[in-house]
C-alpha cells in the first residue's frame, strides 16, 4: 500500500506537526495540519498591508526560498544580488526580529543567472530540532546549530553548473540530507550524512539525452539538460521511494542508497514542480519546451518503465512548469504559471472546473482543511474552496510580490513576498518591532 506524504523521514525526524520543517511542509504535500495532525486549522482567509498582519520584516539582500519554521524561530536564506555572498537568517517568530543573519559563503565567480526569474538564493532549507539544513546548490550547503547559530558542518565542493541559478530544495530523512544538482553539465543527486556532511551516497542522472547538435555538443550550453524539483519520499510496499523530476526522465530511487528503480522518459526539462502521491500514483510534471502532468503508477514502476503499462493518464491542459499542486482526497489541483486553477478526479485525469484567477505564478499552493491559497508575482494572494465546484473565498495584496511559497504554524501564515517577511494572524495587532 502506497502511504501519502514523507512518511520515513517525519518519524525519523521528529518534526512537530504544527510548524513547517521543508519546502511543502510537514508531508511534503502543501498541506497545513494540527499538532493532533488530522485537523485543520482556521488560517486567516483575509489581509492587507493593514489587516491582520502581526509584523512585517524586510529580508536584506534577495531570496526566493520558502520559510521554515520550529521552536518558535523563521529560518530562511538570502543572497547579494550579484552572487558573491550568501546568507542564513533566522527571525523571531514571536516579535519578527532578526536573531541571526549569518554569512556563511563567499564565491568570487558566482555564474550569471541569465534569467530575471530565478535567484542565488532559491533552494529552501530544513529543519528538525536543534539544526537547520541551509543549501545554495553549488555554492554551498550547511548545518546550522539553531540556537546559536553556529556552523556544525559545511561543503563546497558538490560541483554543478546551475547556469539559471539553484532551486532545488533539501530534504531529510533518517540520518541523511538530500540534494539535488540538475545542471547543465552534471546531474545527481547526494546524500550527507546529517552529523558530518560526509557522502553517504551519490547518483547520477541516466537520461536519454537528445539535445545534441551537429557538432556532437549540447545545444544551448546544455540548459535542455537543467531542472529545479524538490523530491518527495513516500512509501511503496512497505520501503522507501523517492520519486524525482529530472529534465527528460522522472525516476523513482531507494532514498537510503540512492539506488535506481524505475525511470519514466519525457520530453520536457527545468522541471520546478515538486511530484504529490496518491492512490497508488504519482502525479509528476515534466516541466518547460513540452510540459505535460503524468499520472504514473507506482506499484509496478521497475525498471525503464512502459508508458502505456505505468502511465495511468496525462494531460497537457494547465501542466503547471513551477507552482506544486495540491491533492486532496479524490481531487487534484493545478495552478499554472500562468494563472489558471483546475480541478481534476485524480484517479481518471478528469477535468471538473478550470477557471483563470489572473497574475503570473512561481510559488506553490498551499491547503488549509478546504481552502486553497495561490500566491502571485504582483502580490495577489487567492484563496479558493477545494472543492469539486469553482468557488472564490477571497483575494489579497501585499506591496510586493511572491516567489517563495507559503509556510504556516499554528494559527499564522508566513509570507515572504520579494523584500519581506510577513506573520499573518487573525485579530493580530503589529509588534513595535515591525513597525
Amino acid at each position: 500500500m502506497l502511504i501519502l506524504g514523507c512518511v520515513l523521514g517525519l518519524l525519523a525526524c521528529g518534526r512537530a506537526n504544527a510548524d513547517w520543517p521543508e519546502f511543502r511542509g510537514p508531508h511534503g504535500d502543501g498541506h497545513v495540519v494540527t499538532e493532533s495532525g488530522n485537523q485543520p486549522v482556521q488560517l486567516p482567509l483575509s489581509w492587507s498591508e493593514t489587516e491582520n498582519i502581526a509584523w512585517k520584516t524586510p529580508i536584506p539582500h534577495k531570496g526566493w526560498s520558502t520559510p521554515v519554521v520550529m521552536d518558535g524561530l523563521v529560518w530562511l536564506t538570502t543572497a547579494a544580488t550579484d552572487g558573491h555572498d550568501f546568507y542564513a537568517i533566522a527571525v523571531d517568530a514571536s516579535t519578527g526580529k532578526i536573531r541571526f543573519n549569518k554569512l556563511l559563503f563567499h564565491s568570487e565567480k558566482p555564474e550569471p543567472l541569465g534569467n530575471n526569474v530565478n535567484c542565488y538564493a532559491s533552494p529552501s532549507p530544513a529543519i528538525e530540532p536543534g539544526r537547520v539544513y541551509i543549501h545554495f546548490g553549488s555554492y554551498g550547503t550547511a548545518c546550522l546549530d539553531t540556537a546559536t547559530g553556529a556552523v556544525i558542518w559545511e561543503r563546497t565542493d558538490l560541483p554543478c553548473r546551475h547556469f539559471r541559478g539553484p532551486g532545488s530544495s533539501v530534504v531529510l530523512i533518517k540520518d541523511l540530507v538530500i540534494l539535488t544538482m540538475d545542471g547543465i553539465d552534471l546531474q545527481y543527486l547526494v546524500a550527507l550524512d546529517k552529523k558530518t556532511g560526509k557522502t553517504a551516497w551519490k547518483t547520477d542522472r541516466t537520461a536519454e539525452w537528445n539535445d545534441l547538435g551537429p557538432d556532437g555538443k549540447p545545444i544551448a550550453d546544455g540548459d535542455y539538460r537543467k531542472a529545479y524539483s524538490t523530491p518527495l519520499i513516500t512509501e511503496v510496499g512497505g520501503k522507501p521511494m523517492m520519486i524525482s523530476a529530472g529534465a527528460k526522465a522522472i525516476y523513482g530511487y531507494d532514498p537510503r542508497t540512492g539506488d535506481e528503480l524505475w525511470k519514466v522518459q519525457h520530453n520536457g526539462q527545468g522541471n520546478a514542480a515538486m511530484p504529490i502521491v496518491g492512490h497508488g500514483m504519482a502525479f509528476v510534471s515534466t516541466g518547460f519546451s513540452t510540459p505535460e502532468f503524468l499520472a504514473i503508477r507506482l506499484d509496478r514502476a521497475r525498471g525503464d518503465v512502459i508508458p502505456a503499462k505505468n502511465i495511468v493518464w496525462r494531460t497537457k491542459k494547465g501542466a503547471p512548469k513551477m507552482p506544486s499542486p495540491i491533492l486532496l482526497d479524490d481531487l487534484l489541483f493545478m495552478l499554472s504559471d500562468q494563472g489558471v486553477v483546475s480541478c481534476l478526479e485524480a484517479q481518471t485525469g478528469k477535468e471538473l472546473w478550470k477557471e483563470r484567477i489572473g497574475g503570473d505564478y512561481a510559488a506553490s499552493m498551499m491547503l488549509a482543511g478546504d481552502r486553497l491559497y495561490c500566491l502571485s508575482q504582483d502580490g495577489k494572494a487567492t484563496v479558493l474552496k477545494a472543492g469539486r465546484q469553482y468557488q472564490q473565498l477571497a483575494k489579497n495584496v501585499l506591496a510586493s510580490g511572491f516567489m517563495a511559497s507559503p509556510a504556516a504554524s499554528g494559527k499564522a501564515l508566513y509570507l515572504r513576498t520579494k523584500t519581506d517577511l510577513y506573520r499573518i494572524e487573525n485579530n493580530a495587532v503589529k509588534t513595535s518591532a515591525s513597525k
